[in-house]
């Protein structure tokens, strides 16, 4: 048996690549691939990097666990190399590491592309899925447009727990072919442009939710094949709908199993005992100073994004790669004696450099939790070259206001109008995430004070907010629904909710938003540019009333938004406009049709000559308890360039 491979074979110019951390796409390479040898014989090579093992070899159902196959070092760049005649796909295979002490332990490989279902471990000899994608035209017109001026209103799904199989089966979780069939028709149906999902990679504890990883290039067992998944982004995108994963670079699962101290050493992880061991999460974080670890990172967020057309990447826990203290215990200080992580930042500017290199359209999204400074300019301008940062700050504020007993807001007005403050500093989405509504946080409808009634009024004055405020938007699963329990990661949503009316109600006031979002272009087009938003009033705080305009790239692409915080109406309430004519309700949350009491509109609004907010012309609304007004222009005049006035 030759070990000279032609198909699968990896260069001295590739091994050159990875170890100086600028291989980014060494999926194609290492791990377990299809092979033929010099003598035409096919089969399946593995490779793996274990700079300090003292000896590899890959055991498996080919060799009945025992002897195994033994792989050979490549010089000194600290891979190793073999390959197999009896290897077939859908055989289980680990990687036996005599690590640098001497020990031996079965391992599982850090490029396999599939996986047993936990609580088993084994990796899967498969080729690269050669899949037919059909969605050519969608990923020609995500080229053509701009990701700033475009709607983004995503729906965060967890995976295992949107829907559970109920059939008698002994199934788990549903697959993505069988997601397929129910996820994507309704979030079609409820309005969201995207599905953003919490990360599907294999792991081994359900707890984690996927954050806690094991095998970075293996869609997790739990959700089907590599295939199924694919299979499911097609579909996405034939339904217009776009599909983004959260992505874990900066920490792994500690299991020994894994990608732990895989040499024997410290290899994914620091040198440093305490700059490795991530206290808060229990895991291990990634030697980001490490550039065969720049090349395994890089390559995986390409991976995914290549293998599976991604339309976005959101990057997790991007404050603990980016600082030396954000962790609890003990750290030192960089060169500077500052507390930036400067190996961390030098590898964020690089992963999003050379994503935006091959995909200038790709959505590159941070879950930053600080104030760092530029995370989402670009690179050349020192910043970390993100398109798209949470905006965390606006969602810690924004939820306790409305968790508020409504007697004390206007004390506390501030909370509402602070983001007004800094809304263009990043390019912000605004997310009321899964982190809001567990471990004893309440979902979003539970921290709403008072009876269903107002909980339910308080939720819909919320996420009219979030929708017309600058920003693009996520939802959280179970939030469009006004679950009232939190969410369970074991369990389904509560879609028996669903009976009750108000629930009902509901759903379908969130289903009108995300419509009224997406035809509006005052709601998204200018979310980055201070020319899209006027504040008309922000100090009412005695009415906790608040009023301003959004504004679309052309002049008559603008929405008048009035919000009432408290569950108190409020007669002939004045609002400045820009033009004079006459001006229609849109939306008011307080409709019958949503749950609320108002059931006719409010009449049309004919301007006076009077200026107010600011504003030539007012007009006049009744606004109703606890609610969101938005509206928009019917018949205006506006003024041609030479002066003469004109209808817009």
């Amino acid at each position: 048996m030759s070990n000279k491979l032609q198909i699968g074979n990896m260069s001295e110019a590739d091994t050159y690549l990875f170890n100086t951390g600028s291989h980014f796409q060494s999926y194609q390479q290492l791990g377990c691939q299809f092979a033929v040898d010099a003598n035409g014989k096919e089969g399946f090579s593995f490779r793996v990097w274990a700079p300090n093992a003292r000896g590899i070899a890959i055991v498996g159902d080919f060799c009945d666990w025992d002897a195994g196959v033994k792989l050979s070092k490549i010089g000194e760049t600290g891979i190793w190399e073999g390959f197999s005649m009896d290897a077939k796909p859908g055989q289980h295979y680990k990687v036996l590491v005599e690590d640098a002490n001497g020990n031996t332990k079965l391992k599982m490989d850090p490029y396999a592309l599939a996986f047993e279902t936990r609580p088993k471990d084994a990796g899967i000899v498969t080729k690269l899925p050669d899949f037919k994608w059909s969605d050519g035209r969608w990923m020609a017109k995500r080229k053509r447009k701009s990701v700033y001026q475009a709607p983004l209103n995503i729906y965060e799904v967890h995976a295992g727990s949107w829907r559970k199989p109920k059939d008698g089966r002994d199934a788990e979780f549903y697959t993505f072919a069988e997601l397929a069939e129910t996820l994507i028709p309704y979030v079609a149906k409820m309005g969201f442009t995207h599905i953003e999902f919490m990360p599907l990679m294999e792991h081994p504890l359900d707890a984690s939710w996927g954050y806690q990883i094991t095998g970075y290039y293996a869609l997790s067992a739990r959700y089907g094949s590599l295939e199924d998944f694919m299979g499911f982004v097609d579909a996405c995108h034939a339904a217009n709908i776009g599909v983004i994963m959260d992505w874990v670079p900066g920490h792994f699962c500690r299991n020994d199993n894994a990608l732990s101290y895989f040499d024997g050493t410290p290899q994914f992880e620091y040198w440093k005992s305490f700059q490795a061991d991530n206290v808060r999460w229990g895991t291990l974080n990634f030697d980001l100073s490490k550039a065969e670890v720049h090349s395994f990172l890089i390559s995986n967020a390409l991976f995914w994004i290549e293998m599976c057309h991604l339309d976005g990447l959101r990057v997790d826990a991007v404050s603990a790669m980016i600082y030396l203290d954000y962790d609890d215990g003990y750290w030192e200080a960089n060169e500077d004696g500052g507390n930036v992580n400067k190996a961390g930042v030098a590898f964020v500017q690089k992963l999003n450099t050379e994503v935006f290199k091959r995909y200038p359209d790709m959505l590159m999204i941070a879950e930053e939790s600080t104030a760092y400074p530029g995370v989402t300019m670009p690179v050349d301008a020192n910043g970390l070259g993100f398109n798209y940062k949470w905006n965390m700050g606006w969602m810690n504020d924004i939820l306790k206001f409305f968790e508020m007993d409504p007697l004390y807001r206007k004390d506390h007005f501030n909370l509402v109008t602070f983001s007004f403050m800094y809304m263009f500093k990043e390019n912000y989405i605004l997310a009321l995430s899964h982190d809001e509504v567990v471990h004893g946080k309440k979902s979003m409808m539970h921290k709403m004070p008072g009876d269903r009634y107002n909980q339910f009024a308080g939720l819909r004055t919320l996420e009219a907010f979030l929708m017309t405020h600058p920003g693009k938007k996520l939802n959280f699963m179970g939030n469009e629904t006004g679950q009232f329990l939190e969410w369970k990661f074991a369990e389904e949503l509560e879609w028996a909710d669903l009976e009750q009316d108000l629930n009902h109600q509901y759903q379908f006031f969130v289903r009108t938003l995300n419509e009224i979002y997406v035809e509006h272009r005052a709601l998204f087009e200018l979310d980055h540019d201070p020319a899209g938003m006027a504040i008309l009033d922000a100090d009412n705080r005695d009415e906790s009333l608040l009023t301003f305009i959004r504004q679309g790239v052309k002049p008559r692409d603008f929405l008048i938004v009035a919000c009432n915080f408290v569950p108190v109406e409020r007669q002939r309430v004045r609002i400045g406009v820009p033009y004079e004519g006459v001006y229609e309700e849109l939306l008011n949350t307080e409709s019958h049709d949503f749950g609320g009491t108002w059931n006719v509109a409010q009449p049309e609004m004919r301007t006076s000559q009077e200026g107010h907010n600011g504003q030539p012309y007012n007009i006049e609304v009744i606004m109703p308890a606890m609610s969101v007004l938005i509206i928009k222009p019917k018949r205006i005049k506006g003024y041609k360039k030479g002066g003469e006035r004109d209808l817009l």
